[in-house]
């Protein structure tokens, strides 16, 4: 099920989005002793992520993962790893075996997506058949209409045999989770920020979205919970309607 809540500005959907993210992992740790959540890259979550820095919470239990990665050194300025490791990550004692970026250095992006497919495995205890179930993932949209590095027309977008797929952007190779691996996750937030993302927005929210097109329109968990959290100037027109 879809909840859409178009808040009054950035800050707004930022602390509705700590909310959500807090209520997710302490509610997850009532109930088991570890919980998992996927990261997004871009600038809208970077200031999520300077608040969870100051929050309490029990780190050793907290596991991380990106939705995905670009294809570069992990020191490199684009890296969505590094961001997030500098926003939040490496300010707070969590162990670093507890944090799971994707592997991006083997010269090779199949090799590095293959790699990361065996860890999930691993961390998760799966069978080669089965995907990884997530607590949270957290996605952006841009406003193409994709998400994670599912990029429209690409073939990333139609891998269903995988949980890790090779995104292509403009030529330039991406590491991904695949379609199905976000939608089995127990819960999906979008955050989307900014008056560029209101065509997309339109595209994604019709009655028959073209998923090719505007990938973010695939996202719908099988059973987990689907939060879009959009800022006025995102939301203006979702709101109308």
């Amino acid at each position: 099920m879809r909840t859409v809540e178009v808040l009054f500005d950035k800050q707004s959907l930022v602390d509705r989005a700590l909310e959500l993210v807090l209520a997710k992992l302490r509610s997850t740790l009532e109930k088991r002793d570890r919980a998992t959540i996927v990261l997004a890259g871009g600038s809208t979550p970077k200031p999520l992520y300077e608040a969870l820095a100051g929050q309490d919470l029990p780190w050793d239990k907290l596991h991380v993962f990106w939705g995905d990665e670009r294809y570069v050194p992990p020191d490199d300025p684009d890296s969505n790893q590094r961001m997030a490791r500098l926003a939040w990550l490496d300010r707070v004692p969590i162990p670093a075996a507890n944090i799971h970026p994707f592997p991006t250095q083997a010269g090779n992006p199949e090799t590095d997506a293959n790699s990361y497919e065996t860890h999930l495995r691993q961390f998760f205890g799966l069978s080669e058949k089965d995907f990884p179930v997530f607590d949270l993932i957290l996605l952006g949209m841009g406003d193409d209409g994709h998400t994670a590095s599912l990029f429209p027309h690409t073939e990333a977008v139609q891998v269903c045999d995988r949980a890790v797929a090779v995104g292509n952007k403009d030529g330039q190779p991406r590491l991904t989770l695949s379609v199905p691996t976000i939608n089995l996750a127990e819960c999906v937030i979008f955050l989307v920020a900014g008056e560029n993302k209101r065509e997309a927005l339109s595209h994604v929210f019709s009655s028959d979205p073209d998923t090719d097109a505007y990938p973010a329109a695939i996202v719908e968990p099988l059973e987990g919970e689907l939060w879009w959290l959009l800022d006025a100037a995102a939301g203006a027109e979702v709101e109308k309607g």
